[in-house]
């Protein structure tokens, strides 16, 4: 019997041996530390922070500036760096969990590390590797310096860590996981699940809650419509506050020509807006149709071989992915999942079926050159090549240089597809008539060069509003089928009523119709308003009658002294959604989304008229600051909270904004403001929230662009790397 015993016991110890070993999450990396503080020996940089914290990058090459400018954002902001590399890894179920294996799987579906290793000499060019590897390095020098900042599983780096962050964002940015999204729309409980899954996707790449959407603002003028001839460029990206795509502000400067200041993201070697000394550039969303769903026809429901194309049976391209799912402590899943692939692309199995997805940017590096073009060109030739060879697959683009040129550009690979379907159904796939056929030239997307008009615009609203009426293109030359957005929004119209208004705009008119915190009339929340005011239920509720006196009262604006504000905003917000874009969306009852609006102002507030500004907040650490603004305003600030609870904390929207002016005689004066500072993470650093107040007021700071002036305001002067 003990001799039973003790083989059981033997065998339960193997087991749960097994077991432990099974579930153990291994380091995958072995990170030579001395090896990447050797390899560090082959740049050198200079990191100079202003008196705002934020870095002055200086280096002999354009590798030593990357390198530095690595350095310099993981300082700050480290542990994001980290969120961005597991993500663009399809790692990031091993630290967050089952919420992010989707996430992992959607990673490898796309095809980013075959893309990143498989391509990544034929694709990135000469120029742009140095690059590249000299900011990997700097990376790999922070983590094998800073002893315990980097998670174990994250170093080294390599150049192809870098691009895949690119690889792995742009699809996003247009909206490629809302198209997958939409296979598993229904009340169905499974596709459901399956959708909450892809949002979280979403949710690990631009931290978003509630179904924030970005806008961002894009404005130029030129000399003709400047009261003092100047030309003129506003940079304003909305974007989460903190995270992945939050904005980290750098100036950097090589001897081999590279000369910029502006924003970036984690994991970014290259300024994405900002400006050279002679010309400027600023991004927004666009939401061309760049994706189409392909229904298939395959061999097995359940376990397909096979999909039929032409009348002919064709294999799935095949392949797996593998991550982890940390399950607690130093555990995790092993999981395996297979991939399809056809010829249209990636192959996702639903209640209903299996498709396949054609997007933009599939296997696409092209957008590490496009930013590297766009940093060097010195003229409006240079650096509209950069978007010719149509590497980077969305957004518009607005343009202004020291020579009084302006322009706007609805970047967009538009794919060459059939004009015979409504490609806003999935397409049958096994048609090859159907499949896409190349891509449109950057010539024949919407663009709007030096108007007569002397302005350009965007807010994030169709390319058909981006100037005068007639300074932009007859929509007639763009057919359905090219799949360019129509939409509106607020702060489009309230582009057009400022900006094209104003014949003779001076430089504080510039600066404040940017800051305009007003809805027009006829806008969708103003229709809002005035639709539900006028509800026999509301008007004949005496319990709303205060609400309806002050909601009538409204004068449309967001700013901070206004107390009808809070009660209108929230309560479209509560009905609408977040942004007011659309036109038939409704998520709750107004009358209903009116009394629980006035329900939690009392509870909050002890009132339903607070002033906006005791509502809308700026908070970062100790700091609470009242804010004018809202969603959808040009002044766009989107706060998240429940007002039961009170004060609202300002979370996305204006973060980075910088104003770029050239006087006739090619003079530059730059103006930027960050809502918090450069001090992303660190709680500690008096750059944590130094730019808090300025940017609360609508103010600005003007950055040092020579380095007699940086030296004379310098809070830290420092080589890198380091002697030791």
């Amino acid at each position: 019997m003990q001799r039973i015993i003790a083989g059981a016991l033997v065998i339960l110890g193997i087991s749960v041996l097994a077991a432990v070993v099974y579930f153990w999450t291994p380091n995958q990396r072995s990170f030579d530390k001395a090896g990447a503080i050797e390899a560090a020996k082959a740049y050198k940089a200079r990191i100079i922070r202003d008196r705002f914290g934020v870095p002055h990058i200086y280096g002999q090459r354009n590798a030593d500036v990357a390198f530095g400018l690595a350095i310099a954002h993981a300082q700050d902001d480290w542990a994001t760096f980290e969120e961005v590399i597991r993500f663009s890894r399809g790692e990031l179920a091993r630290a967050n969990g089952k919420s992010a294996a989707v996430t992992d799987y959607l990673i490898s579906a796309i095809g980013v590390k075959d893309a990143t290793t498989g391509q990544y000499d034929r694709d990135i060019s000469p120029a742009a590797q140095p690059i590249l590897e000299g900011y990997a390095a700097g990376l790999n020098y922070f983590c094998a310096t800073q002893k315990g900042a980097c998670s174990k599983d994250i170093a080294p780096l390599t150049s192809h860590d870098i691009v895949a962050g690119f690889v792995s964002r742009q699809p996003f940015f247009y909206g490629f996981d809302e198209a997958i999204s939409e296979l598993f729309a229904s009340s169905d409980e499974e596709r459901q699940s399956k959708r909450d899954d892809l949002a979280k996707a979403r949710q690990a790449f631009f931290r978003t809650e509630n179904g924030g959407e970005f806008g961002s603002n894009a404005m130029a003028v030129a000399p003709a419509r400047s009261a003092d001839g100047h030309t003129r460029l506003m940079v304003n990206s909305h974007q989460p506050f903190t995270g992945p795509v939050a904005w980290y502000e750098a100036r950097v400067k090589s001897e081999e020509g590279w000369d910029a200041i502006g924003a970036l993201f984690p994991g970014s070697p290259f300024i994405l807006v900002g400006t050279t000394p002679q010309l400027a550039w600023a991004f927004t969303v666009n939401k061309p149709d760049l994706t189409d769903v392909f229904e298939l026809e395959v061999d097995n429901q359940k376990k397909p071989m096979r999909y039929r194309l032409d009348g002919q049976w064709r294999e799935f391209e095949r392949d797996e992915a593998t991550f982890r799912v940390k399950l607690f402590g130093p555990f995790s899943l092993p999981v395996k999942r297979a991939i399809l692939r056809t010829v249209h692309g990636p192959v996702f199995e639903t209640p209903s079926g299996w498709y396949a997805v054609s997007f933009a940017g599939y296997r696409d590096l092209g957008a590490i050159d496009h930013y590297r073009a766009m940093n060097f060109a010195s003229n409006y030739g240079e650096w509209r090549a950069a978007f010719e060879a149509q590497g980077l697959p969305s957004l518009n683009a607005v343009y202004a240089d020291k020579t009084g040129k302006i322009g706007y550009f609805y970047n967009a690979k538009i794919p060459v597809r059939s004009s015979e379907i409504d490609w806003s159904r999935p397409a049958p796939g096994n048609n090859s008539a159907l499949l896409w056929q190349g891509v449109r030239p950057f010539s024949e997307v919407p663009q709007i060069i030096d108007p007569q008009s002397g302005y350009v615009g965007n807010a994030n609203n169709t390319p058909f509003e981006a100037s005068a009426l007639g300074d932009v293109q007859n929509t007639v030359n763009f057919p359905p089928h090219y799949g360019i957005d129509n939409r509106t929004t607020n702060r489009g119209r309230r582009l057009l009523e400022l900006y094209l208004n104003d014949p003779s705009i001076t430089d504080k008119e510039f600066i404040a119709y940017k800051m305009d915190d007003s809805y027009s009339d006829g806008s969708r929340i103003d229709i809002f308003v005035k639709d539900l005011i006028a509800r026999p239920e509301v008007k004949g509720d005496p319990a709303l009658n205060g609400a309806v006196e002050l909601l009538a009262s409204w004068d449309r604006r967001a700013n901070k002294e206004n107390r009808a504000a809070a009660l209108a905003i929230l309560t479209a917000q509560a009905s609408l959604g977040y942004t007011y874009q659309g036109t038939d969306v409704t998520i709750k009852d107004p009358v209903e989304a009116l009394k629980t609006i006035v329900n939690k102002l009392n509870t909050g507030f002890g009132r339903i008229d607070p002033e906006w500004g005791e509502v809308n907040r700026l908070i970062r650490g100790d700091v609470s600051l009242p804010l004018d603004g809202g969603p959808d305003t040009l002044r766009a600030i989107y706060s998240l909270g429940d007002p039961a609870d009170g004060a609202l904390t300002a979370s996305f929207g204006d973060t980075y904004v910088m104003a770029v002016d050239w006087s006739p005689t090619g003079a530059q004066r730059i103006r930027t403001i960050h809502q918090f500072g450069a001090a992303t993470l660190d709680p500690s650093s008096p750059h944590y929230a130094d730019q808090t107040i300025l940017f609360a007021k609508k103010g600005w700071k003007t950055p040092p662009m020579d380095l007699d002036t940086v030296l004379s305001e310098a809070v830290s002067d420092l080589i890198y790397p380091a002697a030791r």
